[in-house]
């Protein structure tokens, strides 16, 4: 494994959080976002309780979290694609960027979210 490259290095990274009713549609997500290059990756993590306030009220549900790791300038594209294809009114979009990212996953995760290749909105 190489070194970790942190601050300005690690340039364009981001890692966007994406909760999802359930896991059919967390991986229906994930294969758009990933078929489309949008993503390098998209992680499912399954069994999340969520508690928030959504017209004037206090809700609970269990939702499915994607960690998306993709570069900033997808982000357009992937929210235009999530707002699309996501049954949520408002969905959860929230881009980080990373302290620090491993060199050799760095050079994966750009190689694989660039390239000509378009949204299919397929799926759901």
């Amino acid at each position: 494994m190489g070194a970790f490259l942190d601050g300005g290095q690690v340039g364009d990274v981001r890692v966007v959080l994406i909760t999802a009713p359930d896991s059919d549609c967390a991986r229906s997500l994930a294969r758009e976002l990933v078929g489309a290059r949008l993503a390098a990756c998209a992680t499912v993590v399954p069994g999340l309780s969520s508690i928030y306030r959504w017209d004037q009220e206090l809700r609970e549900d269990s939702e499915v979290l994607l960690l998306v790791k993709t570069t900033a300038p997808r982000l357009e594209a992937l929210g235009a694609l999530v707002a699309r294809l996501h049954p949520y009114d408002v969905p959860e979009l929230v881009a980080l960027r990373p302290a620090a990212v491993e060199r050799s996953y760095l050079a994966w995760l750009l190689s694989e979210s660039t390239g000509p290749e378009e949204p299919r909105g397929e799926g759901r």
